[in-house]
């Protein structure tokens, strides 16, 4: 028997065929516990869940888990593998929960020697990644409000957006809360912005003289709003960012406590520019990738790594693969791109790319699919990078 799952927020299509295809029943449940309950007691019934294969669009989630808890082999279908294939039950379009869920069931009936079982990942492993994606949403939402903060400056307090690098930094906030309007900052000289850096600590390398410089020479708002409206947004976006300073902190101190207790960190926790951030998004990004295939081109198609060839004839092209796990993309490229400042292996290989005519990204992601297979054989044999035995790198530290 096999079983097509087609899940939604607040209910699920299921439908259980036969090896003939026949239909042997159709469920609607609600997401609930009730019903998710009585749905699997229901499975049991009809035979050993271990012969009872649940093809699903999805890899991870409550859902899945409840599935593979329940002792059903999960078999993951990709979306847009499904969504080529449904010609296959009609061309008519017509669409509805239950008849998803049987095509899905037939899917897996016909190519099931073609889907991928989805694996339960280690709780160490899981609890990484959930850490590293609530962090990167933060710095997402950061980021959206450091946005908005500079439209705001930019049109009606420009040199305050000026002064400092980052908007988000610590003497920024604290010199947008202590100048919130130009009426405010209007007596603000050498002296006083000497006295303001001392304070806050200030170690961004510009003079006193330099950063009222930068104040003074920004345009002037044509029809600026009244200053006690902005001094209202200013504050507000400034508390904003402190929360999420000070949450963004608070992670990354748990994805400190969580890398020294991962049995992996110890694997690649010499690699060359990786911190903590980096490191737990390698681990917990890309060890999923790791442990399910069979070898790195594998691992580097899943993670967006390796283009995509298509060749019909005469005619051959190489592109970019857009179909990936972009969390393990993100993961790696940043990684490589970091790496190439302080190995000389990386180094080389981006440097190379360039003079082939690859653009930046591109080089990237060629310097990335060589720390693909570097990072295999370290995950896969359970040894700790070490440049000494990294061949690249010590043929390059002995050629110089």
């Amino acid at each position: 028997m096999f079983c097509g799952w087609d899940w939604g927020s607040t209910q699920h299509g299921i439908c259980v065929i036969d090896d003939n295809g026949t239909v042997i029943k159709t469920w609607m449940i609600e997401h609930t516990e009730k019903g998710i309950a009585a749905l699997f007691a229901e499975l049991s019934q009809l035979g050993d869940p271990a012969r009872i294969p649940v093809a699903i669009e999805r890899g991870e989630g409550l859902v899945v888990g409840r599935i593979a808890s329940a002792g059903h082999p999960v078999l993951m279908i990709e979306p847009a593998s499904f969504k080529a294939a449904r010609p296959r039950w009609g061309s008519a379009g017509a669409k509805s929960d239950a008849a998803d869920a049987f095509m899905l069931a037939d899917y897996a009936r016909t190519d099931n020697h073609r889907l991928r079982r989805v694996e339960p990942v280690a709780q160490a492993t899981r609890e990484l990644a959930t850490l590293v994606r609530a962090r990167t949403a933060l710095v997402q939402a950061r980021t959206a409000s450091s946005n908005q903060l500079w439209a705001i400056l930019s049109e009606h307090w420009p040199g305050a957006a000026k002064v400092f690098h980052k908007l988000t930094s610590q003497v920024a906030l604290a010199f947008l809360a202590d100048y919130p309007t130009p009426q405010s900052a209007a007596l603000l000289g050498e002296g006083r912005m000497r006295q303001f850096c001392h304070r806050h600590s200030y170690r961004g390398g510009k003079s006193a003289a330099a950063l009222v410089g930068r104040l003074r020479a920004a345009p002037a708002a044509a029809n600026p709003i009244a200053p006690k409206v902005l001094e209202a947004i200013i504050r507000g976006s400034i508390a904003q960012i402190n929360l999420l300073n000070t949450e963004i902190t608070h992670l990354e101190h748990e994805l400190a406590d969580a890398l020294a207790a991962h049995p992996k960190t110890v694997l690649l926790e010499s690699l060359p520019r990786v911190a903590n951030v980096s490191l737990a998004a390698l681990i917990a990004e890309i060890g999923p990738l790791l442990e399910r295939c069979d070898n790195p081109e594998q691992v580097a198609a899943l993670c967006g790594a390796a283009p995509v060839t298509r060749a019909s004839g005469k005619s051959r092209s190489v592109g970019f693969r857009y179909t990936a796990n972009k969390p393990a993309r993100a993961a790696i490229t940043g990684f490589a791109d970091n790496s190439r400042h302080s190995s000389a292996w990386a180094g080389d290989c981006y440097r190379r790319a360039r003079s082939r005519g690859a653009r930046h990204p591109h080089a990237v992601r060629i310097l990335a699919r060589g720390w693909v297979r570097v990072i295999w054989a370290c995950w896969t044999t359970d040894t700790p990078y070490t440049p000494s035995r990294h061949r690249g790198e010590q043929l390059l530290v002995a050629a110089t």
